[in-house]
């Protein structure tokens, strides 16, 4: 029998003989699988991190809105709309009709009372005073001579009566005689309502001439100028307007109130109004009055209609001192009624209180350590904005005014890049197209 003999084979690329080669090559096997085995199970690892990290059924975190607990002033208004008009404005009218021969005044010109307005022509006037000048001389003379006509008269009866006493007049001639007294008496009475007549008549002739002269009625300032230099006047179908004069040293409001605001107004409130031109400027008032009827009022006529739908409103009035003049008319005012005010209260916002009976509220209050816990109040003034809080609170302290459930930002990236959520991130590595094969 031949002896046993062992071929070594040798690998010519790395010179280790083959039944070494073939050891070495099991043992990184091995070596890679462990690897391998490792890797896979760090990818398990992070997975159920970054599932448990984006999970969509874990409980969302809660997000407060606080605000702090301060001190201010609060007040409860009704708010209106006014405008802005002289305290007293008077149309200056012409009585007598013409044509207006002179005008003394200019826009914006302050007056004094009596001081000239305007001059109307006036020879058809100063004619009419004439011929009743001249009537009233005609009367005058007709007394003057019914008096003497009476002491003539009485006279000649005198001397009748004497003689028919006498026996030389006959009863005839004493008759006669005594009437004409009578008659004379009753031309001086007629002549003497004559006389009145006349001066009534020189006395409106006059009035009318002097109407002709247009004097400022009371002190103020022109504010228009209706008729010009030179236009005619015709006072016989309406009394024309010459110009315009108004008092500005003291302005009334004239606010519109809704009806569902009237029943809580009463004169005396206080009210306060700004201008669109500048709103920064509070001017202070009383109310003076409402007004018993709507403003739509003057519009209103037989065939309206009782179902109107529009709403209503009711003037309040109430007057403001104007001195320094920059208040000017027409101008619209921003009004708020006070009905209710606390000064340097305990304030928070109006959201922040939780209704928990007729009149009891809590607040929900953040303490130092970031603990909440609910505290009952008591409140006092209130607006749609805020409250004033009586017992209970701390100048300070912080509230809740708002509360709810928001995602973390680490959730709102989970629709955009966690590859275990349908249709979110990216593809690869779920056995789409493109994706690594195994």
């Amino acid at each position: 029998m031949p002896a046993d003999t062992t071929h070594t084979l040798i690998d010519a690329d790395s010179g280790v003989s083959a039944p070494e080669t073939k050891r070495s090559g099991v043992a990184a096997l091995g070596h890679q699988v462990k690897k391998h085995r490792w890797l896979i199970g760090a990818a398990v690892v992070a997975i159920i991190a970054a599932a448990v990290m984006f999970n969509p059924f874990a409980a969302p975190k809660t997000q407060m809105v606080t605000a702090a607990v301060t001190r201010g002033d609060l007040e409860q208004t009704v708010l209106a709309t006014g405008v802005l008009e002289p305290a007293k404005l008077i149309n200056v009218g012409a009585q007598a009709s013409g044509q207006v021969k002179k005008l003394y005044v200019e826009l914006g010109d302050t007056v004094k009372a009596g001081d000239p307005i305007a001059d109307i022509d006036s020879r058809t006037q100063v004619n009419s005073v004439s011929n009743a000048q001249a009537a009233l001389s005609n009367v005058t003379a007709q007394r003057s001579a019914a008096s003497a006509s009476l002491t003539e008269a009485q006279l000649n009866y005198d001397r009748q009566k004497r003689l028919y006493d006498a026996g030389a007049a006959a009863k005839a001639d004493l008759d006669s005689a005594q009437a004409q007294p009578a008659n004379a008496r009753a031309s001086l009475a007629a002549a003497g309502a004559q006389i009145k007549q006349a001066n009534l008549s020189l006395n409106t002739a006059e009035t009318n001439l002097g109407y002709t002269k247009i004097v400022a009625p009371m002190d103020g300032t022109i504010v228009a100028i209706v008729t010009e230099e030179g236009q005619t006047v015709n006072a016989n179908q309406s009394a024309p307007t010459i110009v315009m004069l108004a008092q500005l040293d003291k302005m009334t409001v004239s606010a519109e109130i809704s009806e569902a605001d009237v029943p809580k107004v009463t004169e005396g409130q206080e009210v306060y109004f700004t201008t669109l031109g500048d709103t920064r400027t509070k001017h202070y008032a009383q109310l003076r009055t409402v007004a018993p009827a709507p403003t739509s009022i003057e519009s209103t006529t037989s065939s309206s209609s009782s179902s109107n739908t529009s709403a209503v409103y009711y003037n309040g009035l109430f007057d403001v001192d104007n001195a320094d003049g920059k208040l000017k008319t027409g101008m619209t005012a921003q009004v708020n009624i006070v009905l209710a005010s606390a000064k340097d209260a305990i304030t928070v916002p109006a959201s922040a209180l939780e209704r928990k009976g007729r009149n009891e509220y809590a607040v929900k209050v953040v303490k130092e350590n970031g603990e909440v816990e609910q505290r009952a109040v008591k409140v006092g003034l209130s607006t749609s904005v805020t409250a004033q809080v009586t017992e209970g609170l701390k100048v300070g302290e912080k509230v809740v005014v708002a509360e709810g459930a928001t995602q973390s930002s680490s959730s709102n990236r989970q629709q955009n890049s966690n590859p275990l959520m349908p249709g979110g991130g990216s593809r690869r590595g779920m056995g789409g197209g493109g994706g690594p094969r195994p």
